[in-house]
């Protein structure tokens, strides 16, 4: 079963600031990279510590505590501290001006 919500609008996200959103009691992390919009959970799996006040550099995000590194778009870990990947889940659009902006859970990894 998936879960969805509707997380805000696409003017809400500025390019390269990460944004924590809630998605039925799940953190995820959301970023606008060039115009594309990317969702991970927002703990890391390293440090267990949120992914949305970390620095985004280009279509990766860097953890504020030991600098663990993940791909936005795989939501693989791209060198240490971090070994495990984090759950890439699902955006879309609406139609619109100013479109919404939906986050689908996407289940874990096993």
């Amino acid at each position: 079963m998936s879960h969805t919500a509707v997380v805000g609008h696409v003017s809400d996200f500025i390019d390269g600031k990460p944004h924590k959103v809630t998605v039925d009691d799940h953190d995820v992390c959301v970023v606008q990279v060039a115009g594309e919009l990317h969702a991970i959970d927002d703990l890391c799996s390293h440090a267990e510590v949120s992914l949305s006040e970390g620095e985004v550099i280009n279509c990766t995000i860097e953890c504020w505590m030991h600098g663990a590194t993940f791909d936005l778009k795989t939501g693989e870990p791209l060198g240490p501290p971090a070994t495990g990947p984090v759950q890439v889940h699902t955006v879309t659009l609406s139609e619109g001006d100013n479109p919404e902006v939906q986050v689908t859970l996407n289940e874990a990894r096993r």
